[in-house]
């Protein structure tokens, strides 16, 4: 019977790889269906032939109440935009310039599916973890419902492959099935979805993985993350070819061409086949194919320089203006927004669409009443393009933005030179600062698991918090008083209040972030945080003292002088010292404490003593900057056991290779 089971899930295996992968079937479904059925037969009986990795697991595991977050080994980086042909170009010129190259640059090309990007791990060959995207660094543990997804493979096939594998793919529903899978939403007399990249979304991230199995499911796998072991590649496409080899399913329509004029053929080849594709894209990716290249071309904080993904032109549809309202944002600007007769743009029903601010309401002198063009890119906010003449049709009253906040009655002003007019009621403004707290706490900021947007909501209307630092006044926020909000049970309390203290540890780069300054993103506070090394430095700074910092330059540096002068401010950041926020001096402080400040370190294999991201931790405590590619600017490469193609890499270049014991000698000097 052990060996019957065996040969059936050797079987079905293969001719899921022929369906899903190859799209070229050897039996009918009724014979696929028969092979199901007798396996499941002859593991109903003998519940030990049972495997995680059989076929018939598909099916879902039970329900769960949460997605634990897990960190992807190597960052999962989003991609910049081009809309234009002459972006392309820049980007191609920017490559070659990067590279000191004369001649053409070849690329792997392929549609831009609008889907949900996801990594699959695979540990020795078996599928052990799968994950959002994110924020790119860390996602949502959703192993149960990928492993419902066909065109996923349980166990990598043939031979070869790294004993750890991080696949990158987006998981997306066909044309075809969506309408399938509407059609049936639609006779059982449930809500159905806006269109295909919602529905693959919203079926991932279902609490009940045999929901997700019911769902039409399936992937196209573009790339990876971490690996470590076998055969070292030199060519992203040669990566994709290999996918294919051991099951993964990637992109038919995949190329590799040269230089940017084979991109651009490739973006309108592409472009007029997009109606009949069977899959929903948005646009085309190009990436620079040699890794070495790759390598060397490196990434800016979000997104790799050696790729773009060039959309395509923006789905516009016509509506007629409701209302002009005024949305208060988290830093006080003002943003006219029009409020619009539901339409459906790009399978998206869009009701309201920014304005962007009052100079542009007037070039486009949009009014109440207006019909007018409304432009949806992919992801980005909906906006209003233009106005549709009527002739003979009396118009409404020009716009005017108010003097006033519609929020909370502050004075509203326009610094000069600025195009954006803002309330200057701070952080006692109660929109700014529902918005304030929500960046306070988010996962990138103070990262407070648990207090989300309809808490916050409740915190502020009820005002039991007017600045971040009211969330940790215990006469405030304790078991009592959140025992009184809505859907908050004491265990849900309890865990607030542990995250509360939790997140009181975090490091000065976070905190800074947290306060919300304007031009301030992670990248300027960590800049701030390691150019200053203290938060005491950076208040005494001035604007000179601040130009000095990298990547800052005089707006960056008028804003944060600004934000720190003001005393409203000062006062919640030392009340939020006073409630016991605090870091590691250590982890920047003075340089002497920062021995490895400019040094740049990779880390590959296995360390014994400690784990790679306690090395990772140690390092950057000392200054020094953690990456995941070797190039010619890596300082040293830290190779722990079964160091795979990264050590190879390093010898090739002749960067320094320091060992286990090395590195600890390092670190304790």
């Amino acid at each position: 019977m052990q060996r019957r089971a065996e040969e059936l899930r050797r079987s079905l295996d293969y001719h899921n790889y022929r369906y899903y992968i190859l799209d070229d079937p050897e039996i009918p479904d009724a014979d696929y269906d028969r092979l199901l059925e007798e396996l499941k037969g002859l593991e109903a009986g003998h519940p030990e032939l049972i495997t995680p990795d059989s076929p018939t697991q598909r099916v879902g595991a039970a329900p769960v109440t949460s997605f634990p977050t897990v960190e992807h080994l190597l960052p999962m980086l989003s991609l910049d935009n081009a809309f234009q042909e002459s972006e392309v170009a820049d980007f191609d010129r920017r490559v070659r310039e990067r590279l000191e190259l004369q001649g053409a640059v070849d690329y792997a090309v392929e549609p831009k599916l609008d889907g949900l990007a996801v990594s699959l791990r695979y540990w020795d060959g078996r599928l052990v973890l799968g994950a959002t995207r994110g924020d790119g660094h860390r996602g949502e543990d959703i192993t149960a419902n990928l492993r419902t997804v066909p065109a996923i493979p349980l166990v990598l096939r043939g031979e070869g492959w790294p004993r750890l594998l991080e696949v990158r793919g987006e998981v997306y529903i066909p044309k075809a099935d969506f309408e399938a899978l509407n059609a049936r939403l639609r006779e059982a007399g449930e809500k159905t979805f806006a269109n295909p990249r919602n529905a693959a979304a919203g079926s991932l991230r279902q609490l009940d993985p045999r929901i997700a199995a019911q769902r039409p499911l399936t992937i196209f796998c573009y790339g990876v993350g971490a690996v470590e072991g076998g055969q070292a590649l030199g060519y992203h496409s040669q990566i994709l070819a290999r996918l294919k080899d051991w099951g993964l399913r990637v992109c038919p329509q995949r190329q590799r061409v040269t230089g940017v004029a084979g991109c651009l053929d490739y973006y309108r080849w592409i472009l007029a086949r997009r109606q009949q594709l069977p899959y929903e894209i948005d646009g085309v990716v190009y990436k620079v194919d040699r890794l070495d290249w790759q390598r060397e071309l490196g990434s800016v904080s979000r997104a790799p320089r050696w790729a773009v993904a060039h959309k395509f032109p923006a789905q516009e549809e016509s509506t007629r203006v409701l209302a002009i309202g005024v949305q208060v944002g988290r830093t006080g600007a003002l943003t006219p927004v029009a409020r619009l007769e539901p339409v459906s743009v790009g399978g998206v029903t869009v009701t309201n669409a920014t304005l962007h601010n009052a100079d542009e309401v007037a070039r486009k002198d949009v009014r109440e009443g207006d019909r007018v063009i409304v432009r949806r890119a992919g992801d980005v906010i909906p906006e209003v393009v233009r106005v549709v003449p009527e002739p003979g049709r009396q118009r409404a009253d020009p716009f005017v933005l108010p003097q006033r906040c519609p929020v909370c009655g502050s004075e509203v002003v326009r610094p000069a030179g600025e195009a954006v007019a803002r309330c200057v009621g701070g952080l006692f403004c109660p929109a700014q600062r529902k918005e304030a707290i929500r960046h306070f706490a988010s996962r990138r900021a103070m990262d407070i698991e648990g207090l989300g947007v309809r808490l916050i909501d409740q915190l502020v209307e009820r005002e039991m918090v007017e600045t971040p630092a009211d969330l940790y006044d215990s006469a405030r926020i304790n078991l009592e008083s959140l025992a009184g909000l809505e859907r908050m049970a004491c265990k849900s309390a309890e865990n607030l209040l542990v995250a509360l203290e939790k997140s009181k540890s975090t490091t000065l780069a976070r905190f800074l972030y947290a306060l919300g300054i304007r031009e301030v993103g992670e990248s300027t506070a960590r800049a701030l945080a390691e150019h200053f090394g203290t938060l005491e430095a950076l208040l005494a700074a001035d604007r000179q003292a601040l130009e000095r910092v990298p990547d800052v330059g005089p707006v960056v540096a008028s804003q944060v002088e600004a934000f720190f002068q003001e005393p409203h401010n000062r006062r919640v950041i030392e009340a939020l010292r006073k409630a016991g926020v605090h870091w590691s001096q250590s982890a920047w402080g003075s340089p002497r404490h920062r021995p490895l400040a400019g040094r740049s370190f990779v880390l590959t294999g296995t360390l014994e003593s400690l784990t790679r991201d306690r090395a990772k931790a140690r390092l950057q405590a000392l200054g020094a900057r953690v990456t995941g590619s070797v190039t010619k600017k890596t300082d040293y490469l830290v190779a722990g056991r079964e160091a795979g193609a990264k050590l190879d890499r390093a010898r090739e270049l002749g960067v320094a290779v320091l060992d286990e014991v090395e590195l600890l000698r390092l670190l304790k000097e």
